[in-house]
């Protein structure tokens, strides 16, 4: 007998949710699924829903929201024996997009009915949970300016990329990865767990959330006229992916997987977790965390992934 927890974040995104609750309902209803509604608090605090979780015998929880809402409730409640759940209602939705999970509620509701449960990884960033992306440089400072806006949307968000284009400048790091370091400058680093931003705008289009790896895209220090166009080769597919020890000074973009490595960030570049802004630090050490947590995915997905 399942019995499902809802979580619906009723700021997120710019999509109406008042029929969302109603929504559910039916369709729980009509599916003879127990199930129990709540929302989210400005806090970000899950933990106390394990004592629910473990009192009601919840085998489900359904979140309702962005990629922030998602790492938030994922990272306090992993360790909980439930599958988790999304209906995208976010900005980017970039974890449910790497996932096949579709922003129609009905489709993503019979998922959760009839989708896989598949373990799926996750990873920490000087201990901080991260499920899906997370940056540092360039598009952390368009997370933090995009967290300070009134209105959200894709449209906001790509507003706030152009207007700090012009002045984005490229910062020193220190990587180390596999026993290999590379010093370089570079407009942003991304450290990828699933293969998008959000918005279907693919950045490591070779991560998988089940591989048990980390894609790390390094965009060097170039001439801005170039930067579009070699951003585009790499969200297209077009860069090849490297080992460590062949990557070479002469790459605009670094591209490469590993488990867990460092990052000296000498020139305080910003930091984002999940798209959500998030302090910065001198040193960054990164791991990846296996079979973090069961996410349910699309059926053919699911059997993809077995395969």
């Amino acid at each position: 007998m399942r019995h499902l927890l809802f979580l619906i974040n009723p700021i997120a995104g710019t999509k109406n949710k008042t029929s969302l609750p109603e929504e559910i309902a039916g369709f729980c209803t009509k599916n003879k699924l127990s199930f129990r509604i709540e929302h989210t608090n400005r806090e970000g605090e899950y933990a106390y829903l394990a004592n629910i979780i473990h009192t009601e015998k919840i085998t489900d929880v359904i979140i309702a929201g962005g990629d922030g809402t998602i790492n938030q409730v994922v990272g306090a409640l992993r360790n909980s024996p439930v599958n988790f759940g999304i209906i995208p209602f976010g900005s980017g939705n970039g974890l449910a997009f790497s996932a096949g999970i579709p922003t129609d509620i009905q489709k993503a509701l019979q998922i959760i009915l009839s989708g896989n449960a598949l373990p799926t990884d996750a990873f920490t960033i000087n201990n901080t949970f991260a499920c899906m992306l997370s940056g540092i440089g360039f598009d952390a400072e368009v997370a933090h300016a995009f967290a300070q806006q009134k209105t959200r949307g894709l449209l906001t968000y790509t507003m706030e990329t152009l207007k700090h284009f012009m002045a984005a400048k490229a910062y020193p790091f220190l990587i180390t990865a596999d026993g290999q370091s590379i010093e370089t400058e570079a407009f942003f680093i991304s450290i990828a767990n699933s293969n998008q931003f959000g918005n279907q705008f693919t950045i490591a289009p070779k991560a998988s959330l089940h591989d048990g790896l980390l894609d790390i895209v390094v965009v060097k220090k170039m001439n801005k006229l170039l930067l579009p166009f070699t951003v585009f080769s790499q969200v297209t597919g077009q860069n090849e992916m490297k080992r460590v020890e062949q990557l070479e000074d002469a790459d605009h973009i670094l591209y490469f997987q590993a488990k867990q490595l460092s990052i000296q960030n000498t020139g305080a570049a910003m930091l984002h977790i999940d798209g959500d802004p998030a302090a910065t630090a001198g040193n960054f050490n990164i791991e990846i965390l296996e079979q973090a947590f069961y996410l349910l995915v699309p059926a053919a997905a699911g059997a993809r992934e077995k395969a």
